[in-house]
């Protein structure tokens, strides 16, 4: 029986050093989906990397080996011993598994409850996916549930009114650095959806200047135009540190952006004037040892998990609803899935009848002499349709019955009645000798 698992490390497991260690960038997304999909016991497969969180949804037959499948991809594809992640790895298997999802998808299981970003992220992940063709009934009966789900909860509760999202949080930590922001510039180095969130943070909150930097300069052309910043080129960066007093980096670089040099030299210029440095991203874009020089305070993501604490007190009457959706689309998911088991058994009954029928047909159709081709036809189709009659009424009732307690019971009635058990080949074989004997 096929089985939904992920397999993951997140907020709530690992530091941010381990984290950024798992992270996917776009590219690699792809070429690891396709890798994990080729391995055994992997029957469809999805990757879910954001700043928080690294998992990978599979389903399987054999989901020991699954796991363990799992485990070893992470650490051949990013070159780290298993022993580094271990302690920090979870694993969810079914209906569990199910859950999970829909608590992520939702935003619950996030570090500031009701971000609205998440369903945005696990939305790519799956389309990334599902265009590797690496997904399949399942996981995508699964996604497009957990996307239903997601938008219920938000619909029906109040989980995402005066969401905090991490770019908001980083935000609120500068004013606590800073009374007053509007006497304050700001650099943005990285221009996706949490960067310019916390554009717009920063400019409702007054500040001065923004200066906004990107690999791609006309990134950061467009996203000054919109919020009415100044742009400057990528290399303009470490020319500029000495010109603000709060730099906010996310970006999807895989090397440190701003090391110690960098900084020690902007203090010089600044004469230790403070600076205030807030990464948002993973893999880190600011080396942490930046956080031991004076007159420098350094924010990572996970500093914002004190936030999240309090973030969830406020919100404990609308998670409560939302858990009570989830465990609602949990059963009928799971009532689905269920339903699968009776495919096979419909299937090998359909053969079974389509094999009985086409040996019946050719004997009669051969003793029949001088038929035309719509005679032909014709005998063909009342043949099928006598077929589709007889079994409409019990195909139906199986599935509807599989999904229910007495499901195995119906199921495993069918194949022994039908003896579905016994290779549908051999069958074929029985049939063809009885042919031929009566030709003879």
């Amino acid at each position: 029986m096929l089985r939904a698992v992920v397999v993951g490390i997140s907020h709530k497991t690992a530091p941010i050093e381990i984290r950024e260690l798992f992270s996917f960038t776009q590219e690699s997304l792809e070429l690891g989906v396709r890798q994990l999909s080729n391995k055994d016991h992997i029957e469809e497969c999805v990757i879910i990397s954001t700043c928080n969180r690294v998992e990978i949804y599979a389903v399987s037959e054999n989901i020991e080996l699954c796991l363990e499948t799992i485990k070893e991809f992470l650490s051949e594809f990013h070159d780290t011993p298993k022993e580094t992640f271990s302690p920090h790895i979870y694993y969810s298997i079914g209906h569990m598994a199910v859950r999970h999802l829909f608590s992520v998808a939702s935003s619950i299981d996030s570090m500031v409850v009701g971000e609205p970003q998440v369903l945005g992220q696990v939305k790519e992940s799956y389309k990334v996916a599902s265009a590797q063709g690496t997904t399949g009934v399942i996981l995508n009966r699964l996604f497009h549930t957990s996307f239903f789900v997601a938008k219920k909860i938000r619909t029906e509760t109040g989980i995402g009114s005066h969401a905090v999202s991490i770019s908001y949080v980083a935000v609120e930590l500068a004013k606590r650095i800073f009374d007053d922001l509007s006497r304050r510039s700001v650099m943005l180095i990285g221009t996706g959806e949490m960067a310019e969130i916390a554009a717009q943070h920063l400019i409702r909150a007054g500040i001065s200047d923004l200066l906004i930097a990107s690999r791609k300069f006309e990134n950061a052309v467009e996203l000054s135009e919109k919020l009415n910043g100044k742009s400057i080129s990528f290399d303009e960066v470490f020319y500029h540190l000495k010109d603000v007093d709060i730099v906010i980096t996310a970006t999807g670089s895989q090397d440190f952006i701003i090391k110690p040099t960098h900084v020690k030299e902007a203090l010089k210029l600044r004469s230790n004037e403070p600076m205030f440095l807030i990464d948002i991203a993973v893999p880190r874009d600011i080396d942490p040892r930046i956080e031991d020089i004076s007159d420098i305070y350094l924010y990572d993501i996970d500093d914002l998990k004190n936030v999240s604490d309090e973030n969830i007190k406020t919100r404990k009457q609308s998670l409560n609803k939302a858990q009570e959706i989830i465990l609602q689309v949990e059963k009928s998911f799971g009532i689905w899935l269920e339903g699968l088991k009776a495919v096979p058994a419909i299937i090998d009954l359909k053969n079974r009848f389509e094999i009985i029928k086409n040996s019946e047909l050719e004997k009669a159709l051969e003793k029949l002499e001088g038929l035309t081709e719509e005679d032909r036809y014709v005998i063909e189709l009342m043949a099928s349709r006598i077929v589709g009659k007889i079994l409409h009424n019990p195909l139906t009732n199986l599935k509807k019955e599989s999904s229910t307690s007495m499901g195995a019971l119906y199921v495993d009635s069918i194949k022994k009645l039908f003896e579905l058990e016994k290779e549908l080949l051999l069958l074929e074989e029985e049939e063809d000798e009885a042919i031929f004997q009566d030709r003879n």
